[in-house]
């Protein structure tokens, strides 16, 4: 099993730029392809962003491809949320999160979850 502390949220205008962290600990890390989720308010969790356990191949939403990049340093046990051009419908808890499988079908869903960190965009 691993477990996963996310790092890095807070409050931003919209225009900005945040870095979210996940540190892992556990079980190898370089085991896990990795991901981030997020929910809005009243809203469902969504896929943001997946990355393999080498780092090649990551998968994004379409409402975040060209402004979000996701990497991982498996030395570091960490993977990484780099967010630019921040809107206000970003603003949600972002869940870091691991799987042993790797496919499109991360978009739906990883096995192991952080407890979240809370981005806020101001317009």
């Amino acid at each position: 099993q691993v477990q996963l502390v996310e790092s890095g949220g807070g409050s931003v205008q919209a225009g900005g730029s945040l870095r979210l962290s996940c540190a892992a600990s556990g079980r190898t890390f370089s085991s896990y392809a990795m991901g981030w989720f997020r929910q809005a308010p009243e809203k469902e969790r969504e896929f943001v962003a997946a990355i393999s356990w080498s780092g090649g191949s990551p998968y994004y939403a379409d409402s975040v491809k060209g402004r979000f990049t996701i990497s991982r340093d498996n030395a570091k046990n960490t993977v990484y949320l780099q967010m630019n051009s921040l809107k206000p419908e970003d603003t949600a808890v972002y869940y870091c999160a691991a799987d042993t499988a790797w496919g499109p079908g991360v978009v739906h869903g990883m096995d192991y979850w952080g407890t979240g960190t809370l981005v806020t965009v101001s317009s």
